[in-house]
């Protein structure tokens, strides 16, 4: 008796600590991933510093639609927060109403990029060519950063994909909801990420 009254004190500690583990888990993705987005912009400031003919953002970019789409993923994580409220108050509809939502705005955001990357590409810009300006480096490190932080944001659409499946299975409830919340940590974190990279590439002429 004194055995099976120890297994269950510890099946309930571990337990109790998976939820703490996994969060503590993404933050030091997070951390290790922030610091690759730091590098690839501090890399972008340094080779933007040192050429003599940058082409100004605002002249060659569509900064208005650029705007607009940040403005998009900027809701998508108000969505996001939505969704981990619903299922906190038990809300399982909410949570998958608040989900679609998310996942709908990370979506079109992906479809303008797309549509930014196609228009550009038409106009000339490459990895190894600029049609507005010397410097090569123009197109390598836009389509660099840019295609970096849109990886993320598909891979957070999959993710969120995930997490509304297995919401509709039941998975989660208003004592159990740990994965929605670490989803969550993933998809601000790409919505803030964007916002530096939206100044930095741009913004700043």
């Amino acid at each position: 008796m004194a055995h099976a009254a120890t297994m269950n004190e510890i099946e309930r500690y571990e337990n109790q600590l998976t939820p703490g583990w996994g969060k503590l888990m993404m933050w030091i993705f997070l951390c290790s991933d922030a610091m690759s987005f730091a590098g690839l912009l501090a890399t972008y400031g340094a080779v933007r510093l040192g050429s003599d003919n940058w082409p100004n953002p605002a002249a060659v970019l569509d900064v208005p639609l650029t705007a607009v789409n940040t403005f998009i993923l900027i809701c998508s994580s108000v969505t996001m927060v939505k969704a981990l409220s619903a299922i906190r108050h038990g809300n399982r509809k909410g949570l998958l109403l608040w989900l679609g939502g998310t996942i709908l705005g990370g979506s079109i955001f992906l479809g303008i990029q797309a549509y930014e990357w196609t228009h550009l590409i038409h106009e000339g810009l490459t990895i190894q060519g600029n049609p507005f300006g010397i410097s090569s480096l123009f197109g390598a490190t836009f389509f660099i950063l840019t295609g970096f932080h849109g990886c993320h944001v598909l891979s957070g659409v999959i993710y969120l994909l995930c997490i509304g499946f297995r919401g509709a299975q039941g998975a989660y409830t208003a004592e159990s909801n740990s994965p929605v919340e670490i989803a969550g940590l993933y998809w601000h974190f790409v919505d803030l990420i964007w916002i530096l990279v939206f100044t930095f590439v741009y913004l700043i002429p």
